[in-house]
């Protein structure tokens, strides 16, 4: 077990990467429960090579020899610098525009980046500053999001929906609106286009709206499918 002890690779650089792993499993955990693109697998590669290049990036400033002939000073977090950088590309790579302009996967990115951060932080010895952002990141997620969601103001409480109706008369997008409006739907966006078949023309309404989060998407559907205007309807939750 003599190599343990060489400079490149001692217990300690040992533990940092164990250690680095740990936390990221913690990330990945929550993510993969939630059926995110970024998962055990992701978050662990991540961090564990991030620690890595940054142990690599330290060591390498610190080891190598001086020379007369030439003044250079490098600098120890320069591959972690980089770290940054490469992982931008992957966070870019989970956020989804979705085709009714609702964008998804910022907070899987923001978790990409937060496992290069916590590889980076234990590759520097900051192991304590490490758990403790991850204790508290995941616990703002789990507990604090969802405390706010139904204690807290009433925007905070609602959900985005993506509804497309498709009715017969013109005047019936009125009729919509205040029903919508009388029942705290607060519409955001709304695109109406005609669309021909052999017969008539019919009107096609697409909505985006926020709804107070108890109202889940049975619910909502089977409420608006008994509005006797209502030909066609298709909802869905997008968050």
């Amino acid at each position: 077990m003599e190599w343990l002890a060489t400079d490149k690779f001692t217990s300690e650089i040992l533990l940092k990467l164990i250690f680095a792993a740990t936390l990221s499993l913690i990330i990945g955990i929550e993510r993969e429960l939630k059926k995110k693109p970024v998962g055990l697998k992701t978050s662990l590669v991540i961090a564990t090579f991030s620690c890595l290049l940054t142990i690599i990036s330290i060591e390498t400033a610190y080891s190598t020899p001086a020379r007369d002939d030439i003044n250079i000073t490098m600098d120890p977090l320069r591959l972690a610098a980089q770290i940054v950088s490469g992982v931008g590309f992957l966070g870019a790579g989970v956020i989804l525009r979705k085709g009714n302009d609702s964008i998804t996967g910022l907070t899987t990115a923001a978790m990409i980046w937060g496992a290069a951060a916590i590889g980076i932080a234990v590759g520097a010895g900051f192991y304590i500053e490490a758990f403790i952002t991850v204790l508290i990141v995941v616990l703002g997620i789990e507990l604090l999001a969802p405390l706010l969601m139904k204690f807290g103001p009433k925007r905070l409480r609602m959900r985005e929906v993506s509804l497309t109706i498709i009715t017969e008369q013109a005047e019936s997008i009125n009729n919509l609106m205040d029903y919508m409006k009388k029942y705290d739907m607060f519409v955001e966006n709304v695109s109406i286009r005609d669309v021909s078949n052999s017969e008539k023309i019919l009107h096609e309404i697409d909505i985006r709206f926020s709804t107070i989060e108890t109202n889940n998407t049975i619910e909502l559907y089977n409420r608006l499918r008994k509005l006797n205007f209502v030909q066609n309807i298709k909802i869905e939750y997008l968050d």
